[in-house]
């Protein structure tokens, strides 16, 4: 799932988690992401190109055993949760967090093709319901609508819907192969592709922290003012004063 579905996720954590910081739950649903370009740059995972890039299917996560294994994840998750919960006291910090992480395999599971491992050097098949390398423009859909899903759940505000449609629609050329865009360029540079991926998460993690706020109670209020007859309920003006 791209960038700014991800980032989306953490706003139905907010709303379950209220007293939990947004940027905590941003951070943690692209945890698993931020590894995988971490463990690119550094030669330790792989990622590959078709000779010419059309769409998403023609970028293959050759090989991503730490970043986005089912074992890997679920042990980072535990290990944030323990020491979060158990060593810093902070029960539901650490709960939103590591469900935050693992929500980043689930949802990569839902779009990837088959390259998600049960463990590093498992000889089982790969994990992916495989829209992205099958059926790139259904994923397109799927995703779009699971980033409003995610505004509606959350109750945002419009200017949040209006970001999380236009940056879908920005990456549509991703999945649709009859229409041109910088994914062309892409073909024969991995580690570009490792860069663009990266100037993503970045910018849609602060652009949905910033256009997250929603109207307090008191605002609703002021926008929608009760009656005269209730205001003058309130005022006490409708209650028998003793002569």
């Amino acid at each position: 799932m791209f960038a700014i579905n991800h980032a989306a996720t953490a706003l139905i954590f907010k709303r379950r988690f209220g007293d939990v910081s947004l940027v905590a739950l941003l951070l943690s649903v692209q945890a698993m992401e931020l590894a995988w370009v971490a463990l690119n740059y550094l030669g330790v995972e792989h990622t590959t190109t078709a000779s010419t890039v059309r769409s998403v299917a023609d970028i293959h996560l050759a090989y991503i055993p730490y970043s986005h294994s089912v074992a890997m994840v679920i042990a980072a998750a535990l290990v944030t949760w323990w020491t979060i919960e158990r060593g810093l006291g902070q029960r539901a910090l650490g709960r939103a967090v590591a469900i935050g992480i693992v929500s980043h395999l689930v949802l990569d599971v839902a779009t990837h093709a088959p390259d998600i491992a049960l463990w590093p050097g498992s000889p089982f098949p790969q994990l992916g319901l495989g829209l992205y390398n099958g059926a790139p423009s259904v994923a397109f859909v799927v995703e779009l609508l699971y980033g409003v899903l995610c505004w509606w759940i959350y109750r945002g505000s419009r200017a949040l819907l209006s970001a999380l449609v236009v940056c879908n629609l920005a990456n549509v050329s991703f999945f649709f192969s009859c229409i041109p865009g910088p994914e062309q360029f892409l073909a024969g540079h991995p580690m570009l592709v490792v860069t663009v991926v990266f100037g993503q998460i970045v910018p849609m993690l602060v652009l949905v922290k910033m256009l997250s706020s929603r109207p307090s109670a008191l605002s609703s209020v002021q926008a929608h003012p009760p009656s005269t007859w209730r205001q003058r309920i309130l005022r006490g003006q409708f209650i028998r004063r003793p002569t």
